[in-house]
């Protein structure tokens, strides 16, 4: 079969501004180039930028989002994602690996598709050093059609 196969995804946002809960600078993530591809003409509500200019909690989500919340701040993300997929839109949205948490059992209750990360995956600092996830991860789908 020849190489490794690639890990799913990962991003983490920093907090917006001083209405939202605030995250540990923990959360500041990105997501490796080649992973990015994959959601590259995706609206990213919660962007790696330590200085975004709206908060992705405020405002209206387009037809396919993708999203990685803060791990710090997950459930208000969640809550967002399943309001705007009742509008008709596509949202993935990736998460720490835990079905036993409020936001999984949301997710679950609205019918979202799962899929495990069978490896721990690796992030990009704000500072593009290499930060490794101590956790594994699911990437988590709300479609538009149910």
């Amino acid at each position: 079969m020849g190489g490794r196969s690639r890990p799913t995804l990962f991003f983490i946002c920093p907090p917006n501004n001083n209405k939202m809960i605030k995250t540990k600078e923990s959360d500041s993530r990105g997501t490796p180039a080649w992973i990015m591809q994959i959601f590259g003409d995706w609206f990213d509500p919660c962007p790696l930028n330590l200085n975004p200019t709206f908060d992705g909690l405020d405002i209206d989500w387009k037809d396919k989002t993708y999203c990685n919340p803060p791990y710090t701040n997950t459930t208000n993300w969640v809550i967002k994602a399943i309001e705007e997929n009742k509008k008709g839109k596509t949202i993935v949205i990736l998460t720490r690996a835990d079905l036993t948490t409020n936001y999984a059992k949301l997710l679950i209750a609205n019918n979202a598709k799962f899929f495990y990360c069978s490896e721990l995956l690796n992030f990009v600092g704000v500072e593009g050093q290499k930060l490794h996830s101590p956790f594994p991860s699911i990437l988590w789908v709300l479609d538009k059609h149910g």
